[in-house]
Formats: C-alpha cells, structure tokens, sequence
C-alpha cells in the first residue's frame, strides 16, 4: 500500500523557513573562504596563526564547520566551547572583532544568497557581541556600556 511521503522537516530560524539554498556545502564554503582570508589578514592572521598549529588547521575548520551547521541547520553536530579558547587571548578587543565580522560579511556576500548571507551576519554579530561582553567579564572589565557591533559600522 502506497501511502503519502513522509513529512518534510522545514527548519525555521525566528519564524521564517530556513533557505533551501543554506546547507553543509554553502557552510563548508563560507568557513573555508573565510579562514583562507583570516590567514592573510595582518590583524587576525597572526594570532589565528599563533593558536593554531599548521597541522591542527584541517581539525579546526572541521570543528568549525560543525559549529555553523549546528547554529544554522540545527544538526548538533558540534559539541564544543567556543568562547574558551578566545578568552586567553591577550588584547583581544573591538577592533579584532570589527575585522573579524568585516571579512566575515565579505566572504558570506561573495559566496551566499543574500537571506543566506544575513542569516550567517545575523548570527556572527551575535555572537561577537556575547564574546566581548564575556571576554570583558573575565577581564575584570565593565561591559555596561558596550554596545553591540551593527553590521551598518562595519
């Protein structure tokens, strides 16, 4: 007996359908592009550079990968902590974060849709806001007046 297709699962990210055209090979693209250009980059290559071994480079962009496929597809894939490692570095502040979420944007334009490119900057500016207010946290810091980063800033 034939019955009716199962029930596809539509994701929804704040009550809209996620983008058929969001899925692990636009993640995969969009974190490879990227961390290419963090390499090169004469603010945050060198720290990227300094935290993370050549050979440990293929294991991060894995993990990385797995963290965008969890934020965005809700797979669960990744199970890690990912403020932890940034907590340690030194002199960490905005200007980090202002290059990091600059390039970010760069490669999400070039390689998505734009409703998949504002989904992707919807959620790395969220998480570059809550990273500094924890970085500051830590430090000792006030984050009262800290502000978060607007994609129109940057």
């Amino acid at each position: 007996m034939k019955g009716r297709p199962p029930p596809q699962r539509m994701l929804l990210i704040e009550g809209r359908p996620l983008p058929e055209t969001l899925d692990e090979a636009m993640i995969h693209a969009v974190v490879h592009g990227f961390y290419d250009e963090i390499r090169k980059d004469d603010l945050l290559g060198p720290i990227f550079n300094a935290a993370i071994a050549p050979e440990a480079w293929p294991r991060h962009l894995s993990n990385m990968c797995d963290f965008w496929s969890a934020t965005l597809l809700r797979t669960g894939r990744y199970q890690g902590r990912p403020l932890r490692p940034h907590l340690s570095i030194p002199g960490l502040g905005e200007a980090h974060f202002r290059r990091w979420l600059t390039l970010f944007r760069s490669t999400v334009r070039q390689l998505c849709p734009p409703e998949v490119a504002a989904l992707f900057m919807d959620r790395a500016l969220r998480i570059a806001h809550s990273f500094r207010l924890a970085i500051a946290f830590h430090r000792g810091e006030s984050a009262i007046e800290m502000a978060p980063i607007l994609e129109e800033s940057l």
